[in-house]
């Protein structure tokens, strides 16, 4: 294997991590079509540089399983646009005018994103506007996807309502200092939408995705 494919296995690896939150090595040669034994040499690679980490799973009186995961580095490897010169410059105007004053001013950036994704999404079916929604996060830096689902969140290839889960946060380091950010993306997706939205999952909890439910407002 020449080091350009070791490299684009690595990649692959790294992707279905990110997508599926963790996998046994099993797991991973049966998606890459790979052998367990080239899975463990590239795991053990990635290992070594940092950027995913494992947990031992003892099931049994079996010898223990290794469950493997992106650790924070093997996250930052992925397309962001957040950078410590955003973060300092909320600190400083929340020192400067005070926290609520700074919110109401994330809350006028997030409605103006709103108009301006309402705008490039059209007037079309809910889902063609979902769709272009996950374009637009696309082209912003999100690994993003959508399904349909019935109105209690399972998936049906014709449901009426729609979960759009990203794998990656273009402002992680941001939500984590300011976590009310994630609140105002929520209403924006409401209003570029015109409909219903609730979090289903929320990278900031510790989980490995953020999830949207959207539905058509009753």
């Amino acid at each position: 294997m020449t080091a350009t494919q070791q490299n684009s296995t690595k990649q692959d690896i790294l992707h279905l991590l990110l997508k599926q939150g963790q996998a046994t090595v099993q797991e991973l040669a049966e998606h890459l079509q790979l052998s367990t034994q080239a899975i463990r040499r590239h795991v053990k690679d990635l290992e070594t540089e940092g950027l995913i980490i494992h947990q031992v799973i003892h099931e049994g009186m079996g010898r223990p399983n290794y469950v493997y995961a992106l650790s924070r580095a093997g996250r930052n490897q992925f397309p962001h646009r957040h950078d410590e010169f955003a973060i300092s410059l909320l600190d400083t105007l929340t020192e400067t005018v005070g926290p609520d004053q700074v919110g109401s001013i994330l809350r006028k950036q997030w409605e103006r994103k709103a108009l301006e994704y309402r705008q490039r999404l059209g007037n079309g079916s809910l889902e063609e506007r979902v769709k272009n929604l996950v374009e637009i996060r696309r082209e912003e830096g999100y690994m993003a996807e959508y399904y349909p689902v019935d109105e209690n969140g399972v998936q049906q290839a014709d449901g009426n309502a729609f979960i759009l889960t990203e794998y990656n946060c273009a402002i992680s380091q941001i939500a984590e200092s300011y976590p009310s950010v994630c609140g105002h993306e929520l209403e924006m997706f409401a209003i570029a939408l015109d409909c219903k939205v609730e979090r289903t999952h929320w990278l900031v909890d510790g989980e490995h995705r953020c999830g949207y439910l959207i539905r058509t407002r009753n």
